[in-house]
């Protein structure tokens, strides 16, 4: 319960609108920190639903897989520079940025993530490090202004942002292929 009313807190502090608009002035804060920290507080709220709502969580994701895709798909959706600048103009979607993010995705993921095999954790992982590597590509190559509410420069930031984050995950596959993984014993 604890960790559930964190996570509310943090989700209505998100949503005030002062917060919203300065992180939503900036680009890469916009798409690097404002949208994850929204499914951290999913994460964080998924506890308690899964506790209030056990029969629906095995009946719907019993397997994990369902959850994954659906973060997937709400991820991927919010990736597209056109939804980052509707969120911004368009007041509905910004209204579906804040439900998406922590009950859409957030939430299936916590659920999902202890259930689904090691191969496919491998496989998420390897999808989203190959995604970033390919969306920061994109933000920094793309030789016209992406989002209408952005600077230039702005997208070419976001897209080292998306290639530093991809380096690191490419270097937590190494790490994570190349040392034991068996538990130590102390």
């Amino acid at each position: 319960m604890k960790q559930f009313m964190y996570g509310l807190v943090f989700y209505i502090f998100l949503v005030l609108p002062p917060v919203a608009n300065v992180m939503e002035s900036i680009m890469i804060i916009h798409m690097h920190m404002q949208m994850p920290l929204l499914v951290v507080t999913g994460f964080l709220m998924a506890k308690f639903f899964q506790q209030k709502f056990p029969g629906f969580f095995d009946k719907w994701n019993g397997n994990g897989v369902p959850g994954i895709v659906l973060f997937s798909i709400i991820w991927l959706y919010w990736m597209m520079p056109r939804t980052m600048d509707e969120a911004l103009t368009v007041q509905n979607v910004e209204l579906f940025k804040f439900i998406s993010l922590p009950f859409l995705a957030g939430i299936p993921l916590r659920d999902s993530w202890k259930k689904i095999s090691l191969l496919l954790k491998k496989i998420f992982f390897i999808s989203f490090t190959v995604l970033f590597l390919g969306m920061g590509m994109l933000y920094i190559m793309a030789p016209i202004q992406l989002c209408n509410n952005y600077l230039l420069i702005e997208q070419i930031i976001l897209g080292w942002g998306f290639l530093t984050t991809s380096f690191v995950m490419i270097i937590y596959l190494f790490y994570f292929r190349f040392t034991d993984q068996s538990p130590q014993e102390l």
